[in-house]
């Protein structure tokens, strides 16, 4: 009979296990990889974005937001240096809020952590895929593909269906659900864009910093700035993983949306004219296709100009019909991009959806279905924005189960 089994040696697991044992309880973590913490390790591009600065309630999404409030509460972005500072990991703070590991490798997160474990008495079991839990009066039977394992107190901290490729399974989902837990239907999300529009090997692998905007069935207008890159599939970059949720959404609604892209952000509508006014010499024979270059790629001159039917045109003409140099600056800041669908999970940062928290207790993350059951981490019905928040989320979940389990 084990005291403490945590499934699943990620982040919300590994810091559940570690504040356990420090209170003195006996932690057996059962893990399915061959190595523990293969998502942490890619994080931020191996630098591991560990959390966020400003953790505000408006960066983080949930059928039920009252629960992410009572879970941050007096949990503060202090809380999480702490804790890493007690295992011997400094941080350093970044823009946008940003917080790395001082060494800037997510290895380090991970061996300290682990290291963490090892000195408080932590078992960690690797290559241990979990098949069936079950609760016999009491306690909990774990059954896996090395044996059947009995524990007082069980920990779900086995992440969601992002990232396959790094061990992202929903089989915590699947635990819950036969325990008895409802469970709210997950979408991936920060995950590149798919797009039903024709040639689009034209445009890909530009790269522009653009303000990407969604209007949504509802009324809401959502924007966000960032990099964009137009691939052969559709559409990807920092701005559009920050959009993907809003449009993963919409995405559930209807076949299609479309995506609003301002490929020159940093100028207005009357700038980006003037100055292209400037540039117009009236019998000037050049085509449109060259004179654009002095302002945008190559690669997306075409994919603006033909809807306008202005392919073959010349400067020359447009200084005498300065009506067509307007449609031009209107596409260029209004260019208008379909989608479809997305690259799936295997693309994806996160998942949302998960275990409802309406069953469980925000301040302890135990069960109020079953005593001595708790859930952590992605495998709960938050997800949050791109920059730390996710992790931040995971190690607040990891604290508090800690600490009442």
């Amino acid at each position: 009979m084990r005291e403490i089994i945590v499934i699943g040696a990620g982040s919300s697991g590994l810091v559940t296990a570690i504040v356990s044992a420090r209170r003195g309880k006996k932690v057996l973590i059962l893990e399915k990889n061959n190595k523990v913490g293969k998502k942490l390790l890619a994080t931020g591009n191996g630098k591991c974005n560990i959390t966020n600065q400003r953790p505000t309630l408006e960066r983080f999404y949930s059928s039920n937001p009252q629960f992410i409030r009572e879970v941050f509460e007096g949990y503060s972005y202090q809380t999480i240096k702490q804790f890493f500072k007690s295992i011997g990991l400094e941080l350093i703070e970044a823009k946008e809020g940003k917080v790395f590991p001082m060494s800037l490798q997510a290895s380090s997160v991970v061996e300290l952590l682990v290291a963490e474990c090892e000195q408080l008495g932590v078992k960690i079991d690797c290559e241990v895929e979990v098949e069936q839990v079950t609760r016999v009066g009491e306690r909990y039977e774990i059954r896996h593909n090395r044996g059947v394992e009995m524990a007082k107190k069980l920990v779900i901290a086995t992440g969601h269906l992002s990232a396959p490729q790094l061990g992202g399974v929903d089989v915590g989902v699947s635990f819950a659900k036969r325990l008895g837990h409802s469970i709210v239907k997950p979408f991936p999300t920060l995950v590149q864009l798919t797009s039903p529009m024709k040639r689009l090997e034209r445009m890909a692998g530009v790269k522009v910093e653009s303000r990407v905007t969604l209007r949504t069935e509802g009324g809401k207008t959502i924007q966000k700035q960032g990099d964009v890159l137009f691939t052969s599939y559709g559409i990807s970059g920092l701005a559009i993983l920050d959009i993907s949720r809003f449009v993963m959404v919409e995405l559930l609604k209807k076949k299609n949306v479309m995506l609003i892209i301002d490929l020159m952000p940093k100028m207005s509508q009357e700038q980006l004219l003037a100055l292209m006014r400037k540039s117009l010499v009236k019998k000037s024979s050049k085509p449109l296709t060259i004179w654009l270059q002095g302002f945008i790629n190559k690669k997306l001159i075409l994919p603006i100009l033909e809807p306008l039917k202005l392919q073959d045109e010349t400067v020359g003409s447009l200084f005498s019909n300065v009506k067509n140099l307007e449609l031009i600056v209107s596409k260029i800041k209004n260019f208008k991009f379909e989608v479809n669908g997305s690259r799936g999970y295997k693309g994806a940062e996160v998942a949302t959806g998960g275990v409802n928290t309406k069953e469980i207790n925000p301040k302890t993350m135990e069960s109020k279905k079953h005593k001595g059951l708790y859930f952590t981490g992605e495998v709960l019905d938050v997800d949050g924005d791109r920059g730390g928040f996710n992790l931040h989320f995971a190690w607040v979940c990891g604290l508090r189960a800690g600490w009442s389990i």
